[in-house]
């Protein structure tokens, strides 16, 4: 499996640049593969060129997490716990499913894990933010473990026993950068890291430049379990909006993250499309046919889709994130960013980083 994942890292860079135009026919997606294909020696020797540039960890190292705790690791972890789904995936994507001995409660619902790492599943699990167990985490002798924010306090108590435990926040883009650069250097998977965050760069850009200039439709994002809770401007979410050439309906909202707002404040928003969080205990339909949302543009217009939530929930701030933009700029703007284009770019992140081609589901 990581035999397979260093080999698409080769073709990613070439890949990246065959895509450098979203604004092209939809049949440009099979040219592209091919081009990278063609382009994968040149991508080989460019990215051993930046490896020797990527600095790897001596241990010990002392690194600040997310929490402003200052963590020392005293080696190279080789037993990880993750306490945290976004961490799992992230530790899946560096090429570190080998080394985990536990992980969250519930692993069956991700089936990221399933897809990639089926292992995993059987792995003892540690709990979840609101019940994590310490003795158990304890009894897997980790190296190392990371756990979110709202477990600091079980972060706390590991450090005080001799464990070392960092603390990830990555409530929005720029913080999900930084936790797969603080867990890429804990690691010493800084290269692999870095590859990460350089394929999610590259697709911001490409999509800002297709999207210059392009009017931006109003977005409403729609939560999992509520479809009047939606996201605030300081959420994830309304990064990805963004990214994809949308502006979001709720970002007048920026006291809090989540927010529960009326039909009629809907109304009269008046958003030109309605996306439901992949993971939505209601559907498509039932938007489209609620009566309480006659006359809303974007159910007259019949704009009301559904993130996938194939292998990931992309309106999260997990490693795939950025799919989510490429996915709904090929939505919102089908003749700039065509479909085509971007079940390539996805594909190719999924077998670059996780091993299996995403459109084989």
């Amino acid at each position: 499996m990581r035999l397979n994942r260093i080999v698409s890292l080769a073709l990613a860079g070439a890949m990246a640049l065959s895509l450098a135009a979203c604004g092209g026919q939809a049949d440009t997606a099979s040219s592209a593969v091919s081009s990278a294909a063609a382009s994968s020696e040149a991508a080989a020797s460019s990215e051993a060129a930046a490896s020797s540039e990527t600095a790897a960890t001596v241990y010990p190292v002392t690194l600040t997490d997310q929490a402003g705790r200052e963590v020392t690791i005293e080696a190279q972890p080789e037993k990880l716990v993750s306490g945290y789904y976004i961490s799992t995936s992230l530790l899946i994507a560096l090429g570190l499913e080998d080394d985990l001995v536990g992980i969250e409660a519930k692993a069956d619902s991700r089936p990221i894990y399933a897809r990639s790492a089926p292992e995993l599943l059987d792995l003892p699990n540690v709990g979840t933010a609101k019940e994590f167990d310490l003795e158990g985490c304890l009894a897997l002798e980790p190296d190392l473990v990371i756990l979110p924010l709202k477990l600091q306090d079980s972060a706390d108590t590991l450090a005080e026993m001799g464990v070392p435990a960092l603390v990830v926040n990555p409530e929005d883009q720029e913080l999900l950068n930084e936790a797969v650069t603080l867990i890429g250097e804990a690691t010493n998977t800084g290269e692999r890291a870095g590859a990460l965050l350089d394929f999610a760069d590259e697709q911001e850009a490409r999509l800002a430049g297709a999207l210059e200039g392009v009017e931006t439709p109003s977005v409403y994002l729609a939560g999992n379990s509520d479809f009047l809770s939606t996201a605030g401007d300081a959420m994830y979410q309304a990064d990805m909006i963004r990214m994809a050439g949308g502006v979001n309906a709720a970002a007048e909202i920026t006291d809090t993250y989540w927010a529960n707002v009326s039909y009629e404040q809907i109304l009269a928003w008046d958003p030109d499309y309605i996306v439901l969080a992949s993971d939505a205990s209601y559907t498509v339909d039932d938007v489209l046919n609620d009566p309480s949302l006659a006359g809303c543009k974007a159910v007259e217009n019949g704009h009301v889709v559904q993130i996938p939530g194939d292998a990931e929930a992309w309106d999260s701030p997990v490693p795939s994130g950025i799919l989510g933009s490429v996915w709904l700029a090929s939505v919102l703007h089908p003749e700039q960013c065509p479909a085509g284009e971007a079940a390539a770019v996805i594909n190719e992140f999924y077998e670059t980083f996780y091993g299996f081609t995403y459109s084989e589901n």
